[in-house]
């Protein structure tokens, strides 16, 4: 019995591990043939989808706006399939697809269906209103409907002809704002020494761990900038909307007397205040819409399947190019992915500009709040190189930011272009790391040694910085700021002085930057490639968008992502089930959140940063 006892388990068990190894073949076999079926699906040659005449485009962002998609890892981007892209939507994507509209005869109208945008900044957002009037101007009709309609999401609908609303849905416009956590009584609970060394008396980056409220500064000059935006985001509705001035201020400010005489009824308060032109249940929204498709109600196609069918016939040729480079996200060191500017993959995008003798002019579109000095020195030092080598015109567009590290890179450019709503300036620089020293002597842990000279061991975190280090510091950040403020000043022009009497750390709006010279001109993309064309002395030229080249796995997935775009009228008219959760409320949550994910991405070796954490587009 005991003799045949281990060779039975031994059966029994290595029978399990047999039965076990079986289904882990027979599992990954199986998700490798499902792999193969589907790269095989999505590639599989499809009827071309074709444009008849007096179709509808229409347009549903989803997402955030931006000028360039985050990057999303090929796994990521197979398994969640087009629900990866769905969390953006590139401004120039519908830029593009407006005016190729505006002049085809075969698009008779357009529909916006906003209710999947969740933001974008209103920089962003007057760009493609500003291509809206384009189409308006051409006599063809757009309608715009949508349910609850956020701030972001009326904007844009507010430049249709028509405005039609559910009849439980709401005008959710608000005002901007420009609010933050503070931590200065949290660390001194935790006994954290939080030290800041900063050079500009606005710069106000580091406030959040110094102090539990904004200083008198910080609300002097944000009250600024916000009040600008604000005042273009209204103005430009009243305008749109016919409302006599100030009428948008009065609808916020009243809202709850208001709506107490409407007994709660958010659809007919927007309807009364000449927000929306009619209530309309998703039933009567199809029995108006339905109509202008055609026949066989199939001639309505989304901005993304119009643009790849309108581009599907283009092939470049030896025309002269303008190359455009975007560069959006923290600046730092390194090969970054999109999203992020690292300032060996920026260069990388320069070689190609550099070596491709056919681009006769360069624009770099930039929306960033700044980032590492040494990262933001490097890109700045690439564009100059560039320019001395090629000889080539370089002129800058700023998008919705292009702030602090931002603004150091642009100083590069031969123009600097704005937009009137981005946020510009934060000249300033900071530096701030932890020391926790009386947090461990609370739990009873101590630090003592000894070192052989008075620096040796003094920037260790469970040390008390000594004033010695703190002068070296404050020293440092001083120095940087001088060096910001003499790149500023020849390529501007003007002096130290009078740059650092705009300067210390103030955010400006685009605006308020071209009356105090920090920038050339306003105008939005197109305004400055064009620009750039004529620096260049081009009447015939391609736009070149320069990317960084992707591994054979990303065309890959990139091929089936394209292959598999679904073109579902219903979808394109957003007549099928949304999401749960509300868009605005994510970019909301992501807004907040923002400014502290991007202390992860912050990486200058000796801890110097040009950022600013408030520049977060309302």
């Amino acid at each position: 019995m005991s003799a045949s006892s281990p060779g039975l388990f031994r059966r029994f068990f290595g029978g399990i591990w047999r039965t076990v190894t079986w289904l882990r073949v027979a599992f990954f076999n199986l998700l490798f043939l499902l792999l193969l079926v589907i790269i095989v699906t999505a590639l599989w040659p499809k009827k071309p989808l074709q444009i008849s005449n007096e179709s509808l485009l229409v347009l549903a962002p989803s997402g955030l706006l931006v000028d360039q998609y985050t990057y999303i890892d090929p796994m990521t981007q197979l398994l969640g399939g087009q629900q990866a892209e769905n969390a953006e939507t590139l401004v120039s994507d519908l830029v593009d697809a407006i005016d190729l509209a505006a002049a085809d005869d075969n698009i008779s109208a357009m529909v916006l269906k906003l209710d999947e945008l969740a933001g974008g900044g209103i920089s962003k957002l007057e760009e493609i209103g500003q291509a809206l009037d384009r189409f308006r101007a051409t006599e063809k009709p757009i309608y715009a409907y949508g349910t609850n309609l956020s701030q972001e999401q009326y904007y844009l609908a507010a430049h249709a002809n028509e405005v039609r609303m559910d009849p439980l849905g709401s005008v959710l416009v608000t005002g901007f704002a420009s609010y933050r956590n503070y931590f200065k009584e949290a660390l001194d609970k935790l006994s954290v020494n939080m030290h800041v060394f900063r050079a500009g008396d606005f710069k106000s980056a580091m406030e959040p761990f110094m102090r539990n409220d904004m200083s008198q500064e910080a609300k002097e000059n944000n009250q600024l900038w916000l009040n600008e935006l604000w005042g273009v985001y209204a103005s430009r509705i009243e305008e749109l909307r016919q409302l006599p001035a100030g009428a948008l201020n009065d609808f916020i400010n009243t809202m709850d007397k208001s709506l107490q005489e409407y007994q709660g009824d958010f659809g007919r308060l927007a309807l009364d205040a000449g927000l929306v032109d009619e209530l309309t249940t998703s039933a009567q929204w199809r029995a108006f819409i339905e109509p202008k498709l055609g026949k066989d109600q199939e001639y309505a196609v989304d901005h993304a399947n119009y643009l790849s069918i309108r581009r599907a016939g283009f092939i470049p040729g030896t025309k002269a190019k303008v190359a455009v480079i975007t560069a959006r996200g923290t600046i730092a060191q390194g090969d970054r992915p999109n999203g992020e500017i690292g300032d060996q993959s920026f260069l990388q995008q320069l070689e190609q500009v550099q070596d491709d003798k056919a681009v006769k002019a360069l624009v770099v579109r930039i929306d960033s709040g700044g980032g590492g000095v040494n990262a933001s020195e490097a890109i700045r030092q690439g564009l100059l190189e560039l320019r001395r080598s090629r000889d080539i015109p370089i002129a800058i567009s700023m998008g919705s930011v292009a702030a602090s590290g931002g603004y150091w890179m642009a100083t590069a450019g031969d123009e600097i272009w704005a937009t009137p709503t981005t946020i510009t300036g934060s000249i300033g620089v900071f530096a701030a790391f932890p020391t926790v020293e009386q947090s461990l002597e609370k739990v009873g842990i101590h630090t003592d040694g000894l070192s052989t000279t008075d620096l040796a061991g003094a920037m260790r975190i469970d040390r008390e910085l000594s004033p010695m280090t703190q002068s070296l510091v404050q020293q440092s950040i001083n120095h940087m700021y001088r060096v910001f403020l003499d790149i500023v000043s020849q390529a501007r022009d003007t002096s130290p002085e009078a740059v650092d009497r705009i300067a210390q750390g103030r955010v400006w709006s685009g605006s308020k930057a071209l009356e105090l010279g920090l920038v050339d001109n306003l105008g939005n993309l197109d305004d400055v490639i064009g620009r750039a064309a004529e620096m260049a002395g081009l009447d015939d030229y391609d736009i070149e968008a320069i990317k960084k080249p992707l591994t054979p796995v990303e065309q890959l997935v990139a091929e089936i992502n394209k292959a598999t775009v679904t073109h579902s009228v219903k979808s394109a008219l957003g007549l099928a089930t949304q999401s749960t959760l509300s868009p605005s409320f994510m970019a909301h949550v992501q807004r907040v959140l923002e400014p502290w994910l991007a202390l992860d991405k912050l990486d200058d070796p000796r801890g110097f940063y040009a950022l600013c954490a408030t520049c977060v587009t309302p």
